[in-house]
């Protein structure tokens, strides 16, 4: 007897539909499973064996041919074990299943119960597409498959519970939609910070605008605490980019039951030894990277010159882009990476040149130490800041710094400028902004044209860093409540181009 079941599966970071065709055949007892299955779908005969027998069922003694449709893609993983079961247990006569609208997700152990699955969000937004009503899923991964929305998603913890609501002696009931809690946007605030206010201004600037910015100093100035309080300013997700955010950390087995949905924009922080391959992502089967985790958020890089250079290379086009597109010989997949760059970086290898007398590198050990800095990854930073080391006053002062709430508002407020200027259909911020946008919004004046034909000609700018100054400009004016960009505006854009040491 022929019994379909459909299932989802994982490509890269995006669902699809899966349907588990079993067949229960006369000849000698087998069981095999095709449909280009890879170890762990093969080892789904054993689990699958094992929970059939311990839930009180009968194994068939006839052979047994699962095929994964579509046939002709890789599937991987262990979400089929569940749609296997099912199926050769419908095929039997041993189970009804719930009609043809309805798909089943999960892992099994050798008792039965379902263990949680990673990629959910992913499948079940796939689900959603393929007309499926209701879905079957481990109790863990509940509450992640009700953010897909449009589904009813009912929590299975074991086998026999599944048999018995099938059968209409325990009915279960679906899930209910995921909400955060208060404590889950909590991160620390700049009221913590004392001093360094040049640094906040170009923090909140970097925002405001969706800019890439840069801190130099010495150790010890307090650059990576600024970066980390960056979080508590950042516009507040949208569903969208929140949804598009968490499935790359679903597929990697980021997320947990108590919090399945990124509320707060990701902060990556990688360490310097990650290789091109975890920055960028990669694998026999392509796998996002940190670039990839950090989309719609932060990706921090801490003490930047000793990242590798192969590492520090791969960020070029996605910073362009906003996407990454891995090749193998298995296939090609696209990653999401629109990100904000944060960085943060010491002048030299013992971090006080140009700072202190305490420095003793030679002009050689520096021009060594920044050579990992490619122009062409300078040029795509849009703001660079000197933090310079705190004298005494300014640490034992107690006034109290302005807190993070504050710098939200104004950051919110430039952004809302920046959604009504461009209307749902335009670039998200400013620093997405393309020619025709800067052309309309970016226009200048006669005074504007002569301050920034005298630095061309002075910083031997770039066309590429002729259109970012023209964005952090725009991003200053909405801060500033203006309509139009003027000379100050253009002129503060100006002083966060990088230092001249960088510039050689």
């Amino acid at each position: 007897m022929l019994c379909e079941v459909r299932s989802l599966g994982l490509s890269g970071i995006s669902g699809y539909e899966v349907r588990a065709e079993c067949d229960l055949s006369a000849g000698l007892p087998a069981f095999e499973i095709v449909g280009l299955p890879d170890a762990a779908v093969k080892e789904a005969r054993d689990r699958v064996r094992a929970a059939i027998k311990n839930c009180g069922f009968t194994f068939p003694v006839s052979r047994i041919t699962v095929n994964l449709a579509p046939a002709n893609q890789r599937k991987g993983g262990t979400v089929y074990d569940l749609p296997i079961l099912a199926g050769i247990l419908a095929a039997g006569g041993q189970l009804r299943l719930d009609g043809p609208d309805s798909a089943y997700v999960g892992e099994l152990s050798l008792s039965g119960s379902l263990r949680p699955v990673v990629g959910m969000l992913p499948m079940a937004l796939a689900a959603r597409r393929a007309g499926i009503k209701r879905l079957y899923v481990p109790a863990p991964s509940a509450a992640e498959a009700t953010l897909a929305g449009g589904l009813e998603v009912y929590p299975v913890e074991s086998v026999g519970q599944l048999a018995a609501h099938l059968r209409g002696e325990a009915h279960l009931e679906p899930a209910a939609a995921w909400t955060p809690g208060p404590d889950d946007f909590a991160c620390p605030d700049f009221a913590d910070v004392k001093g360094q206010e040049n640094v906040k201004r170009a923090l909140e600037i970097a925002p405001a605008g969706g800019h890439n910015l840069c801190m130099v100093g010495p150790p010890g100035s307090g650059k990576s605490m600024l970066a980390r309080r960056l979080p508590s300013i950042l516009p507040d997700l949208t569903r969208r980019e929140a949804l598009e955010a968490t499935e790359v950390h679903s597929v990697l087995g980021l997320t947990t039951s108590e919090h399945p949905l990124l509320v707060r924009r990701p902060f990556r922080s990688p360490h310097h030894t990650v290789s091109a391959m975890g920055m960028a992502g990669g694998g026999s089967s392509p796998r996002p990277g940190e670039i990839s985790l950090a989309h719609n958020g932060v990706l921090f890089l801490d003490e930047l010159p000793e990242f590798s250079k192969e590492a520090l290379e791969t960020l070029r086009q996605p910073l362009e882009d906003g996407r990454v597109q891995i090749s193998r010989v298995s296939g090609t997949a696209v990653f999401p990476a629109r990100f904000m760059l944060v960085c943060a970086m010491n002048p030299c290898k013992c971090g006080w040149y140009g700072y202190s007398d305490r420095c003793r590198c030679s002009p050689q050990a520096v021009e060594k130490y920044l050579s990992r800095l490619s122009g062409p990854l300078l040029d795509r930073i849009d703001l660079f800041v000197e933090v310079p080391p705190l004298d005494f006053d300014a640490l034992s002062r107690r006034t109290p710094a302005e807190p993070s709430a504050a710098i939200k508002a104004r950051v919110d407020g430039a952004r809302a400028v920046q959604a009504a200027r461009f209307g749902p259909g335009g670039p998200a911020c400013n620093d997405q902004m393309g020619p025709a946008e800067l052309s309309r919004f970016c226009a200048l004046d006669d005074a504007c044209r002569a301050v920034m034909k005298g630095a061309f000609d002075r910083m031997g700018l770039t066309a590429r860093s002729y259109d970012r100054i023209l964005r952090v400009a725009r991003t200053i004016a909405d801060l500033d409540g203006a309509g139009a960009v003027a000379v100050e505006h253009l002129a503060e854009a100006l002083q966060y181009r990088p230092p001249e040491y960088l510039r050689r």
